[in-house]
C-alpha cells in the first residue's frame, strides 16, 4: 500500500510539472535537493531572466500554486528559474554556493546574457535574494550581474526577527507562529548563535540593520531598484496572532527602503498592497505570495532589464 501511494504521489507530482508547463533540472550531481524549475517564454527570444526563491524550506514546487507572478513574466518574454534554498533565513556561504552555481548552470543552458537579471524572493526568500544581490555588488564575483530585486513580505533586518521570536515564544498565543520562532531560533543559534554575542556575523548576513548608527550592507543596494511587499493588516495581526506592528516585516522594511532613499536610490519602493493577501487554500494571511500585482510588477522588471 505504501509503494503505491508513493507511486502515485510521483505521478501527481509528474503531471503536476506538465500542467504547470515547467522543467525540473537539476544543477548539481549526487543532490536531490539541488534542482530548479524552468518556465520558458512562448516567444523565441528570451527577453531576461526571473529568479524566483520561495519561503524558508519550501520547495520551489510551492510558488507556481501560490502566484500567478511565473505565467505572467513568463507571456511578457521573461525565462522563469524557480529555485529552493531549504531551511535558510539567510544568504551564508552555502546558500550562496549554491545559488552561484544554479546561475551558472543557467547561464550554460539558455541564451541569456548575465545582465538580464531580476531577483525576488517569498519571506525568508525575500531576505535571501537582498542579500544576495547586495552580494553580487560587493564581491563582484557573482556569475549574474541583477538588475532589480524585491522582497515579498521578508524579514530584512536579522537583528529585529531574533527580537520577534523572543516576544512570540514569551507570549505563547499562537501554536503556529511560537512552534516556527523556536525552530528557527535554535537553528540560527547553531549556525551563527545569537546576534548579542555573534554581533559581526548577524551584520554580514543581515540585508540591513534598522539599529545601526552607519550604512550596512544596504550601501550595495543604492543604485538597484528594488521593492519591499507588504500588506499591512494591522488588525489581522491584533486579532489572530495577537502582534503588532514591531512584530511585522514591513516595520523594519519601510526603515529599508527609507534608508536607501536617503542614499539617493529614487528607485527603491515600499509597496503596500491593495488587495489582502490569501493563499491558495482560500485562507485569509498578510504573509503570502498573492500580494504582489503580477501585472504591474512585470513592468516594473522590464522597465529595470531594459533601461
Amino acid at each position: 500500500m505504501k509503494t503505491l501511494l508513493f507511486v502515485l504521489a510521483i505521478l501527481l507530482q509528474y503531471f503536476s510539472i506538465q500542467a504547470q508547463g515547467f522543467e525540473k533540472i537539476y544543477f548539481q550531481a549526487q543532490d536531490p535537493e539541488a534542482y530548479y524549475l524552468a518556465l520558458e517564454p512562448p516567444t523565441q527570444k528570451i527577453e531576461g531572466v526571473l529568479i524566483l526563491l520561495p519561503g524558508f524550506g519550501q520547495k520551489p514546487e510551492s510558488i507556481f500554486t501560490e502566484t500567478d507572478l511565473p505565467k505572467a513574466a513568463a507571456h511578457n518574454g521573461l525565462l522563469i528559474i524557480a529555485l529552493g534554498c531549504g531551511p535558510k533565513l539567510y544568504a551564508d556561504s552555502l546558500t550562496v554556493s549554491r545559488l552561484n552555481t544554479a546561475l551558472k548552470h543557467v547561464l550554460n543552458s539558455y541564451s541569456v546574457d548575465k545582465d538580464d537579471f531580476v531577483i525576488g524572493g517569498f519571506s525568508a526568500g525575500g531576505t535571501i535574494a537582498l542579500r544576495y544581490v547586495e552580494y553580487c555588488v560587493q564581491k563582484q564575483e557573482a556569475p549574474v550581474n541583477p538588475q532589480a530585486v524585491f522582497s515579498v513580505d521578508g524579514p530584512v533586518d536579522l537583528f529585529h526577527i531574533w527580537n520577534y521570536f523572543d516576544r512570540e515564544i514569551e507570549r505563547d498565543y499562537s501554536d503556529v507562529g511560537v512552534a516556527e520562532a523556536k525552530y528557527v531560533r535554535q537553528l540560527m543559534l547553531s549556525e551563527i548563535g545569537d546576534p548579542n554575542s555573534n554581533r559581526d556575523k548577524y551584520l554580514a548576513l543581515t540585508p540591513f540593520h534598522a539599529e545601526s548608527k552607519s550604512s550596512g550592507n544596504e550601501i550595495y543596494l543604492k543604485d538597484i531598484p528594488v521593492r519591499a511587499y507588504h500588506d499591512i493588516d494591522v488588525n489581522w495581526l491584533l486579532e489572530k496572532r495577537r502582534r503588532s506592528l514591531y512584530d511585522s516585516n514591513a516595520l523594519p522594511a519601510s526603515a529599508l527602503i527609507n534608508e536607501l532613499l536617503f542614499l539617493g536610490n529614487d528607485r527603491a519602493e515600499f509597496v503596500q498592497t491593495g488587495e489582502p493577501g490569501v493563499r491558495s487554500n482560500g485562507q485569509r494571511h498578510p504573509h503570502s505570495w498573492s500580494i504582489v500585482n503580477s501585472e504591474d510588477c512585470v513592468r516594473w522588471i522590464m522597465s529595470a532589464i531594459s533601461n
